[in-house]
């Protein structure tokens, strides 16, 4: 039994040595820094938006973030702002502006609700001045206290946005909304250029979206991205830039527009009738638009104006008119345009036939 341990003990000294896995180094485990930090002054506040980091340094997946810390510092703009050096889970030099968690906050607590997965947006309205220059930084904290790097600054001047323009008007056209509207009566300090941006909302309560493709000088926008017979609901913000910084105010009262085409098609063409028995077979030739919806078929008896008598839904260029009693008829027929309103053109050129 004797001459077993030394054996023994080689195979335990194995196997203990296989159970361990390369040491990872404490700094890989750690979240991966907010990337993408941006800051704006919108409405007399300062408005950041972040995404949350979804990986480790070391690239493995992060599930579970339970904090993120926004730190600020602020000065007269001269200069480069401060350095965000981490120490001991926080910005050093920086004043903590708030902490979101992923539990709910206790009550009376400065803390507010998290996030979870997605954009975050937070508002700092904290003793903003005009004309000083406010840098942030974001933090986070995953489940096991480990907190990522700083993310990137980001510096925001605050400066005074304008106020909203006044009296949009929206007149609708042939697949476009032309908008116009007269300058916010406050516009900020003296001498600002005031820029605009147009939104736009395909139903009320849903989400504007910016239209304009960066912010413009003039007041008035035509919106040549819409369809015929739809309802389109606009309103229009007031921004200026200053030092690097956008302000945006408010937005005006929301307008509504619904683009038509009011210009009638083309008429048919070529329309020839071939009768048989009590029928006349009518054939012709449409316009070249893709937006025809049909065709509309008059007849007229001896002595008697034009009514009704069918209709065909494109690309149909034919049409039977059954029972027909005997007489001299005069046939025209006219083209429907695909709108909501169904304009109709002028009638084609007529064709006579008399049926026994």
């Amino acid at each position: 039994m004797k001459r077993l341990w030394p054996a023994l003990l080689v195979v335990l000294a194995l196997g203990a040595c296989g159970k361990k896995g390369t040491p990872v180094s404490p700094s890989l485990r750690i979240p991966a820094p907010v990337a993408d930090l941006r800051g704006e002054v919108h409405d007399g506040a300062v408005q950041l938006t972040w995404t949350n980091p979804t990986r480790r340094n070391d690239a493995t997946k992060l599930r579970d973030i339970v904090a993120a810390r926004v730190y600020r510092t602020e000065d007269d703009g001269v200069g480069d702002p401060r350095p965000a050096l981490l120490a001991r889970g926080r910005i050093a030099g920086y004043t903590e502006l708030l902490t979101l968690t992923a539990m709910p906050a206790p009550p009376g607590t400065a803390t507010r609700p998290l996030l979870t997965g997605g954009q975050v947006q937070v508002t700092d309205r904290q003793g903003l001045t005009e004309g000083r220059r406010y840098t942030y930084v974001v933090i986070v904290e995953e489940g096991e206290g480990r907190v990522s790097p700083p993310s990137p600054r980001v510096s925001v001047t605050f400066t005074a946005a304008p106020d909203a323009p006044q009296a949009l008007t929206a007149t609708s056209g042939p697949r476009q909304v032309r908008l116009a509207w007269q300058p916010p009566a406050r516009s900020g300090p003296t001498g600002a250029d005031v820029l605009y941006e147009v939104l736009r909302t395909p139903a009320p309560g849903a989400p504007p979206q910016v239209i304009t493709p960066s912010p413009i000088t003039a007041t008035e926008f035509v919106d040549g991205g819409v369809e015929n017979g739809r309802t389109y609901y606009y309103t229009v913000r007031a921004l200026r830039r200053s030092a690097g910084t956008i302000a945006r105010g408010g937005t005006t009262a929301v307008v509504a527009a619904t683009p038509i085409d009011r210009t009638p098609p083309p008429p048919p063409r070529d329309l020839v009738a071939t009768r048989s028995a009590s029928s006349v077979q009518l054939q012709w030739s449409g316009p070249a638009d893709a937006d025809v919806a049909g065709y509309v078929v008059y007849r007229a008896a001896a002595g008697r104006g034009f009514e009704r008598v069918g209709s065909t839904t494109a690309p149909t260029t034919t049409f039977v008119d059954r029972d027909v009693p005997p007489g001299t008829y005069r046939y025209a027929v006219t083209t429907q345009d695909a709108t909501a309103r169904a304009v109709e053109s002028a009638r084609s050129a007529d064709v006579t036939v008399t049926l026994p």
